[in-house]
């Protein structure tokens, strides 16, 4: 297994391990490494990096990672070890941006239903209602916060995004545009389909996903973010040249 795919792995288990059998220390991971909205007094911008690393959730690492484990050592063989990492992590901050791009046109729609004064004590303390700890205010902000609006919004600024799942959508999109006519066989398929249309497919859902349900807890257009930035990443290599090895001569028919 190539380097930077092996250690991705194992930093990955390794923090779902400490999550898992440290609550007290999971707590902390979740404040200070998940990817929180920009306008939330959480947010913090090395967690548009950091929060690759946290998953909310067993099977959620489980398939992440089986998902690296399958392609992401040829893309590493493919890319070579240091571009692959400048690429995964570059696809994981795409999808963060993406996701806050997501976040600021839902928020906008809820800063509307307040004025300024009740806008900035939502966002003031939108962390310490989450956490426990406590609120100071007029009797008519309180009486804001019994709201759903209200209650809609707080969730919004405190909910965070966590997981690889961004950057492992790059990998695969890398892998339907390095070997775009590979057959690959899914479960419950009885023939092999090409990677190139795989990978649309998955766009294609995660796009449908997203807009059919943008409060969903899962984040689709993250995953597209991941998958837009890869494109963009691996075409302005084939341009420049710096990547050929590993890429099929009908690279264009995707």
């Amino acid at each position: 297994m190539p380097p930077v795919t092996k250690n991705l792995l194992i930093i990955n288990i390794l923090i779902w391990a400490l999550m898992e059998f440290i609550p007290p220390l999971a707590a902390q991971i979740d404040r200070y490494a998940a990817l929180y909205y920009w306008q939330s007094s959480d947010f913090q911008p090395w967690q548009l990096v950091s929060y690759l690393f946290v998953h909310a959730n067993f099977g959620h690492l489980f398939f992440n990672m089986f998902a690296l484990l399958m392609f992401g050592g040829i893309i590493e063989r493919s890319l070579g070890s240091q571009r692959f990492l400048f690429y995964y992590i570059s696809c994981g901050i795409g999808a963060a941006l993406i996701q806050e791009g997501v976040f600021t046109l839902m928020a906008s729609h809820y800063a509307s239903l307040f004025t300024p004064q009740q806008l900035t004590f939502l966002q003031d303390n939108a962390s310490a209602l989450v956490h426990g700890e406590s609120v100071f205010g007029s009797p008519e902000m309180g009486m804001l916060l019994n709201t759903p609006e209200a209650a809609s919004y707080i969730l919004l600024l405190q909910t965070p995004t966590v997981g690889a799942s961004g950057a492992i959508y790059g990998v695969l999109l890398a892998f339907g545009v390095l070997y775009p006519n590979l057959p690959m066989y899914i479960m419950f398929v009885p023939m092999p389909i090409k990677a190139k249309w795989v990978v649309i497919g998955y766009g294609v859902i995660e796009l449908l996903a997203g807009l059919g349900n943008i409060d969903s807890s899962v984040a689709h257009f993250a995953h597209l973010g991941g998958m837009i930035f890869g494109l963009l990443m691996l075409l302005h290599w084939r341009r420049k040249n710096v990547i050929t090895s590993g890429i099929h001569d009908d690279f264009h028919d995707l």
